[in-house]
């Protein structure tokens, strides 16, 4: 006998039995189904689909001849339809709402990530800004400019106005004529 075939005492046998193989259900798919089928299921048209049903039902049963009624008891059978589309809708629409339930969790988790992408964003933005106005304070403005020129011009209009009169300004060419101080 090999070694794959002979019985291990230090493992347990599986007593189990396989009788029928388990359907395999694609989740997805099933849930897909389930969440159009809960869409339905809250729609006017459904309603209005499931109240002419009861009532189609309801008169057929109670003004038919007796022979022709299919629920010869006071509305069993149709109470027994609506339990178990009752009992088939609830799981249906329990479903639709976990899967709702999660993908409301991936938004949210999205939403949280990007709100803190943008909290960061902000605060670096605030520190460039912050950085930028220290450096605009040591450096010279236009107005900074213009007072300085209009300062220095001034200095050279009240230079002009001390020197004599008579002095005529020299010619281009000309050297300049020396002050005696």
């Amino acid at each position: 006998m090999s070694d794959s075939r002979r019985a291990r005492l230090d493992t347990p046998r599986d007593t189990r039995r396989q009788i029928v193989r388990r359907p395999s259900v694609d989740a997805d798919t099933f849930g897909v189904f389930a969440e159009s089928f809960a869409r339905y299921m809250g729609t006017a048209k459904f309603l209005l689909w499931m109240t002419m049903f009861v009532a189609i039902w309801v008169l057929w049963n109670v003004l038919a001849p007796r022979e022709l009624r299919f629920d010869e008891f006071p509305f069993i059978f149709l109470t027994l339809m609506l339990s178990l589309q009752a009992s088939y809708a609830a799981p249906l629409i329990l479903l639709a709402q976990n899967r709702q339930e999660q993908r409301d969790k991936v938004v949210a988790e999205q939403d949280r990530q990007a709100n803190a992408r943008a909290h960061a964003d902000m605060e670096f933005l605030a520190r460039e800004v912050a950085s930028l106005r220290m450096s605009v304070g040591e450096v010279a403005t236009r107005d900074f400019l213009r007072s300085e020129l209009r300062g220095l011009l001034g200095d050279i209009e009240d230079l002009q106005r001390q020197e004599p009169a008579n002095e005529t300004p020299p010619t281009p060419g000309e050297p300049a004529p020396r002050s005696a101080t």
